[in-house]
């Protein structure tokens, strides 16, 4: 099921449950935790005093109060101490505690916020990439859809390294005016490719799903998509996919760029240099990186949408 990279208010999301990135106490604090405790109510503390506390690492849960949201899944990520206390492996285990946890209570959506990205100190980037890596890894396996919810884009960064790259690499082919990181055109041209072929699609699809022995499950999880909209794909052999919809299954199917263009024109759209969106993907598939979700996270940082 899917992952969402969102920027909004985590305390506004209408989902089972919200994560709060919560301190050992779990008596309230600053940043989301005052938030969401402000935004739930003090019957959420009340309840929280007759937890005992969290340990680094784990998670608990109450009922959400006053928040849209039905529960509250409180964690505690580890602070930042340079990198070789442990902290990774605690800050993986606070997502994964807390994914455990949602799904123990049912919870078919669920929202987090960055864990230990703030006050904590660990490094965004690297929070960022914990976080994705072991909300993905759950997916795969479990059927729900969860959002990363970033409050603003000043708190959201990829590695420096990988950012300079991928800018480097639109600006050498960008076709359509002037590119800059920091003035992002419109996400990627949908413009329609003459010579849509009816239904033609969905053949292709399922036709390469059959060569690379992948099951419906693997490849919608793998294009980070619902299962409920891969079965429409199943009933309907004449499915016309959004673009960011055909991408994502070329993704999944770690097709090579010919193949992945000839994938995009059976659902009557272009592969073309005048999308930034379009490009970002190039570069990806340029380097044999078929994680959706890595790939999700540059598109989000250079303000394009996202696949899936």
């Amino acid at each position: 099921m899917p992952l969402y990279i969102v920027q909004n208010d985590i305390t506004s999301m209408r989902v089972d449950a919200i994560v709060n990135a919560a301190n050992e106490s779990l008596l309230g604090g600053g940043g989301v935790d005052g938030a969401i405790h402000r935004a739930a109510g003090p019957q959420l503390l009340a309840e929280c005093r007759t937890l005992g506390g969290c340990r680094t690492g784990q998670a608990k849960i109450t009922g959400g109060y006053r928040l849209p949201a039905k529960y509250v899944i409180h964690t505690v990520g580890p602070i930042w101490r340079g990198g070789g206390h442990g902290e990774r492996e605690l800050l993986v285990s606070a997502y994964r505690s807390s994914l455990e946890l949602a799904l123990a209570n049912r919870c078919e959506t669920l929202a987090f916020p960055l864990i230990s990205s703030g006050v904590y100190g660990y490094p965004k980037d690297q929070a960022l990439r914990v976080a994705v890596d072991t909300i993905a890894d759950f997916l795969l396996s479990h059927d729900m859809t969860v959002w990363l919810v970033i409050f603003d884009r000043a708190s959201y960064t990829i590695g420096r390294q990988l950012f300079a790259e991928i800018d480097a690499y639109v600006s050498e082919r960008y076709t359509a005016g002037q590119w800059t990181a920091a003035s992002c055109p419109a996400p990627g041209s949908l413009d329609q490719a003459p010579g849509h072929l009816e239904g033609s699609f969905s053949r292709m699809l399922l036709q390469k799903m059959d060569e690379r022995g992948l099951t419906d499950a693997q490849c919608y999880r793998k294009a980070n998509l619902d299962r409920k909209l891969f079965s429409k794909i199943r009933s309907d052999i004449h499915y016309r996919p959004s673009k960011p919809t055909a991408m994502a299954f070329a993704i999944a199917l770690d097709l090579p760029l010919d193949e992945v263009r000839e994938m995009l024109e059976k659902a009557g759209f272009t592969f073309s240099h005048a999308s930034v969106s379009d490009i970002i993907v190039e570069y990806f598939i340029a380097h044999q990186n078929y994680n959706i979700f890595e790939i999700n996270e540059a598109l989000f940082a250079f303000d394009q949408s996202l696949l899936g």
